[in-house]
């Protein structure tokens, strides 16, 4: 049950900060750089399915390893590097394979992946305390 509360905390912070970042403080970096691939209708299962899966990842690989050896370094090192590798699979397959795919957004995205990892990690750690 904790897991889940866990799960939770740190999906829920995503989608808080997903909306803020694409809703509000990206959304003409991308409109700039990625007018020509963006679509006017996000296809929310795939996005849902991306964020179900990225969370539990971070459950996974992050979160709970950090709990266990009650270690808010293990959990920055984790976070970050479950951020750098997963947007790097996303950015860095686009910038190989997508014609003309702007750098620039790759590496933006790559450290929002980073950033969104730790903060939603660190608050699942945080709250953790609170739940049992």
């Amino acid at each position: 049950m904790i897991n889940i509360k866990l799960f939770l905390i740190s999906f829920i912070t995503f989608l808080i900060l997903d909306a803020i970042w694409l809703g509000i403080i990206s959304k003409g970096f991308y409109a700039k750089n990625l007018s020509d691939y963006l679509t006017s209708d996000i296809v929310w299962p795939a996005a849902f399915i991306f964020y179900l899966l990225f969370n539990i990842g971070l459950l996974v690989f992050v979160i709970l390893p950090a709990i266990e050896e009650n270690s808010y370094s293990t959990l920055i090192m984790y976070a970050l590097l479950y951020g750098l590798v997963t947007f790097s699979t996303y950015d860095l397959t686009n910038l190989a394979t997508i014609k003309d795919w702007p750098v620039i957004v790759s590496v933006v995205d790559i450290m929002y992946g980073m950033f969104v990892a730790v903060v939603c990690s660190s608050t699942a750690f945080y709250l953790h305390k609170y739940l049992v």
